[in-house]
């Protein structure tokens, strides 16, 4: 085990450029606060589909701007 996860989540990235925060995020998407703040704290190993599809609706952007995977 050990090895450190490829998957990096660029939340707290997005939100910061759009200059809003994780309570209005929850508010727009309808997801709840403690799961915004998982994912923006990048504490999720497993992410919900339709949560992605949600906040990238929100946000107005493309999945490939809030996930990316490092080598």
């Amino acid at each position: 085990m050990g090895n450190k996860m490829a998957i990096r989540i660029l939340l707290s990235n997005k939100l910061g450029e759009k200059r809003w925060t994780q309570a209005q995020l929850a508010r727009k998407t309808g997801i709840r606060p403690n799961t915004i703040s998982d994912i923006y704290n990048e504490l999720v190993d497993k992410v919900n589909l339709e949560q992605l599809d949600q906040i990238c609706e929100v946000l107005n952007c493309d999945l490939s701007e809030i996930l990316v995977r490092e080598k």
